[in-house]
């Protein structure tokens, strides 16, 4: 297994897994997803792919296919009166294929964007995980991470 920057080629298996992941989420929140979506369009993905901002990291197989990916994006925090600044790397989406699941490539992709974001000069490597969703948060707790915050609701 190879983890690489997204190539368009990859953009068919890519949509293939949002649509695993929106699955997911769907049935834990089946008042916010809608089902039979994905995150991103074709298009969207494309122009993604050349936002250097936004890096896409796939994990592949020996031929090449993807079988998992993680959308990341640079985060920069000002400096305010009351917190230093710092870049951060977020992890907006990470998927691994769940006819590949339990080989460790979660474990690869989250340490390969560990090494960008240290490369990028982060400070931090942050994500958002679903309430409901313990699977990922069982997964994210083993790659070492820590609650940092939590945004909270009130459902009218």
């Amino acid at each position: 297994m190879n983890i690489r920057s997204a190539k368009e080629k990859d953009i068919p298996r890519i949509i293939e897994l949002l649509g695993q992941v929106l699955q997911i989420h769907a049935d834990i929140r089946p008042d916010i997803f809608i089902l039979n979506t994905t995150k991103y369009t074709d298009s969207e993905l494309q122009a993604l792919l050349k936002d250097g901002r936004k890096p896409i990291y796939v994990a592949v197989n020996a031929e090449d296919v993807c079988v998992g990916y993680a959308f990341c994006q640079l985060q920069e925090q000002p400096f305010s009166n009351n917190m230093v600044p710092f870049r951060s790397l977020f992890i907006d989406d990470l998927c691994v294929d769940k006819a590949a699941r339990g080989k460790h490539i979660g474990e690869r992709l989250f340490e390969y964007v560990k090494q960008e974001a240290k490369r990028m000069g982060c400070y931090e490597v942050t994500l958002n995980v679903w309430a409901g969703n313990t699977s990922a948060e069982g997964f994210y707790e083993k790659m070492g991470m820590k609650t940092k915050e939590r945004t909270m609701e009130y459902i009218l």
